[in-house]
């Protein structure tokens, strides 16, 4: 094991030529050794202590998670946040409601008296890094058993993240794996709780073309929203309080008009979500045939439901907009993925590097590496039948809304079986809490729709043996009609809406919530997924065996090669260039887009391109301010080849001097093969322009007070 340690963080520290200087994903601590070369070579102004250290502000000060799956950046010394209008969508929709529909027409406030708080809704700084691999990997060498491994270190992450936090509140520790698990990092993060909506376009602006231009480009989305990060007067993390105070950051990003030109540096700061690059062709096929095939069916069959009744009535729009968003995102990404990975042939690609791996480990005489192979494939092929099924179960029935809010209601069942007055009186409250939440944004019409054709699907191609008992006894005793035992569902459950749960709690009876048919699918479904989920991970230390030998034997076969770990929502940093495309044979994309396209799009009839009245007017008086460009037109986004993926949603782009030129909001069609087989040639992020933003701040919404506490570069 040391030997192995070792040997990887040679390799990580080698000076070898990468093979894309725009490609990885790469941890702070290291890009002095690996990357500020090439950086500076491309256009980067700056020394790498100004982009990360720990004893100085740096640029890393100034970039946050952003709730549970974004990530966001500081804009001026009064904690003023900069993010995507996708990530502050739930927030935004949280305070809208039908007579005040804040997505629909945008919200901005014009003090900070009317700036939103946000409940739940938190920032995470980074404060620093540390490789904790030496205390770590030494500590598991003889122990040859997968599980004893996994619970040694669960041990010793709980041990290193309890240095940092013990009596310490507001700070936050992770150990996160690299490599497979052959080398750990320890993250420390400090988390502000008051957070507060200031300001967001309409959607017709910030998710401008929606579904149909989502993952494509040309893209012309105002993808933004902004909020603040608030203290309590002593300048420390505080819940919410009306007199806490703006924070005044380590470190915010300056904002650059100046514009860039294509080939110009760009760099992204962020928190990339999950990337399997090294996967082998076993995995690829089953994230081709399983997870993304079943995810395409079930979803696309949901949506359609979903958006016909969003379309009928503005208040279920409101209801299921977050629900819609969140589902279509991963359904379009999975359909792009599947299509890029046939195209480039990722799995061919990945039998030769494995034929060659073979070869490397029979010749290297390590047993490790000799049966790393093996056992990824035994264990993908050995559970495959298993998972197939689960990933059925995983998207059918948690989109069944009403049998979710069961599930919330079983801790409720327990404490009226155990008939302690104040467990009763505690889980009623907590699941009423629950229930306001959940029926705010219900609406069992819907609902009933997707159970009925979700149930349709699952019922065909699922074998009847591994389906619920409950679904089971429900065929014989409605004779297969499921239409009408939905219809009975919804009819006979209390939770079929919130005034009948809450008549309930004030007479309840363990008896009928035992019968309550939602209950019982909930209970029936999850005892099948239980076994199924018992069955699968009897294959997972072999798996985890052979991925982190394979890892390991695979840099040690290609020395010359610097490799970058996986994402997994760890600070990263990415590098390249401003830069066009050509997609295909004779079709050429320009690495910017502007407010012309927006009007060439505009379909008042389509309400994913719906362009607002007040847009139309600063078009036509061509009123742009300092942000037009040279040829008077207005940049609205762009494009640079900088290696990103789920969670970078909201990171900062900048430019060679770490000033702010946009923020990066989605990928390309063509290379959404990226989270497993990166594309050099047509991979791209797409960003807003930070002109953009501006414009529409000061211009559309007359906020110019928040304009005015930015400082910009010009």
């Amino acid at each position: 094991m040391k030997k192995i340690y070792l040997f990887i963080t040679l390799s990580l520290l080698a000076m070898a030529q990468p093979l894309h200087a725009d490609e990885g994903m790469w941890l702070l601590p290291l890009i002095e050794k690996l990357n500020h070369a090439v950086m500076q070579k491309q256009g980067l102004a700056l020394p790498t202590e100004a982009i990360y250290s720990i004893n100085q502000s740096s640029l890393k000060d100034a970039v946050v998670i952003f709730g549970g799956g974004c990530t966001g950046e500081i804009i001026s010394s009064e904690g003023l946040l900069l993010t995507n209008h996708h990530c502050g969508y739930s927030a935004i929709r949280e305070h809208s409601s039908v007579e005040q529909d804040y997505l629909k027409d945008g919200f901005w406030a014009m003090t900070r008296a009317n700036e939103l708080p946000t409940p739940g809704l938190a920032v995470a700084f980074l404060d620093r890094i540390e490789d904790v691999s030496n205390k770590i990997l030494p500590e598991l060498d003889g122990i040859t058993d997968e599980k004893q491994r996994s619970a040694k270190v669960s041990e010793l992450s709980k041990a290193l993240r309890d240095t940092v936090t013990k009596g310490q509140k507001h700070i936050r520790a992770t150990v996160s794996p690299m490599f497979d698990g052959n080398a750990y990092y320890l993250f420390t993060y400090k988390v502000y709780e008051d957070v507060r909506l200031v300001g967001a376009p309409p959607s017709s602006i910030g998710s401008f073309g929606d579904d149909t231009d989502n993952w494509m480009w040309p893209r012309h989305t105002g993808d933004f929203s902004l909020f603040r990060v608030y203290t309590g007067k002593d300048g420390n993390p505080a819940g919410y309080a009306a007199d806490n105070i703006p924070l005044k950051p380590k470190r915010y990003l300056n904002v650059s008009i100046a514009g860039f030109k294509e080939g110009d540096y760009a760099m992204i700061l962020g928190y990339p979500g999950n990337t399997d690059r090294y996967m082998t062709s076993w995995e690829v096929r089953e994230r081709m045939d399983i997870e993304n095939a079943i995810r395409i069916h079930v979803r696309g069959i949901r949506q359609e439901i979903l958006l016909e009744d969003m379309l009928a009535d503005p208040k279920v729009k409101i209801q299921y907009a977050s629900k819609y968003a969140g589902s279509a995102n991963y359904w379009k990404n999975s359909i792009g993925m599947n299509e890029a990975l046939k195209r480039l042939k990722v799995v061919e690609k990945k039998e030769a590097i494995e034929k060659q791996f073979a070869g490397f480990a029979a010749a290297s005489g390590n047993e490790n590496y000799k049966t790393a192979l093996g056992d990824i494939r035994q264990a993908i092929e050995g559970c495959e039948s298993d998972y197939r099924i689960l990933r059925y179960y995983h998207e059918i029935f948690p989109n069944i809304e009403i049998q979710r809010m069961a599930g919330w209601a079983l801790g409720y069942l327990r404490a009226l079986q155990d008939t302690s007055k104040t467990a009763i009186a505690n889980a009623k409250a907590a699941l009423l809490k629950d229930a306001e939440d959940f029926y705010k944004d219900y609406n069992a019409p819907t609902d009933m729709k997707v159970a009925k054709a979700l149930l349709k699907v699952f019922t065909e191609k699922i074998a009847k043996a591994d389906w619920p008992k409950v679904l089971i006894d429900v065929e014989k005793k409605y004779k297969g009609n499921f239409n009408k035992y939905v219809d009975d569902l919804f009819a006979k459950s209390v939770f079929a809406s919130f005034d009948k749960l809450k008549a309930f709690t004030e007479k309840p009876s363990v008896r009928q919530l035992q019968k309550d048919p939602a209950i019982q699918l909930t209970t029936s479904r999850q005892a099948k997924v239980n076994n199924l989920g018992a069955a699968i991970q009897v294959y997972s230390p072999q798996l985890a065996r052979g991925r982190r030998n394979f890892m390991a034997g695979l840099m040690e076969m290609q020395p010359d090669k610097v490799f970058y770990p996986n994402a997994n929502f760890s600070t990263r940093l990415t590098y390249g260039n401003i830069l066009s495309y050509s997609p295909k044979d004779a079709v050429h994309y320009n690495y910017y887009t502007t407010l012309e396209g927006v009007m060439e799009k505009e379909d008042p009839d389509n309400w994913e391109f719906v362009v607002p009245e007040k847009l139309k007017q600063l078009y036509l008086a061509k009123d742009y301010g300092r942000y037009a460009l040279p040829n008077g037109e207005l940049p609205v986004c762009f494009l640079s080849n900088n290696d990103i993926t789920g969670g970078n949603s909201g990171s900062p782009v900048l430019n060679g001097r770490g000033e702010l030129i946009g923020a990066a909001f989605d990928g390309n069609w063509e290379a959404l093969s990226g989270d497993v087989a990166f594309e050099p040639d047509l991979q791209r992020t797409i960003s807003v322009d930070i002109r953009y933003v501006l414009f529409i701040i000061e211009k559309y919404a007359g906020a110019t007070h928040l304009i005015n506490e930015m400082t910009i570069v010009q």
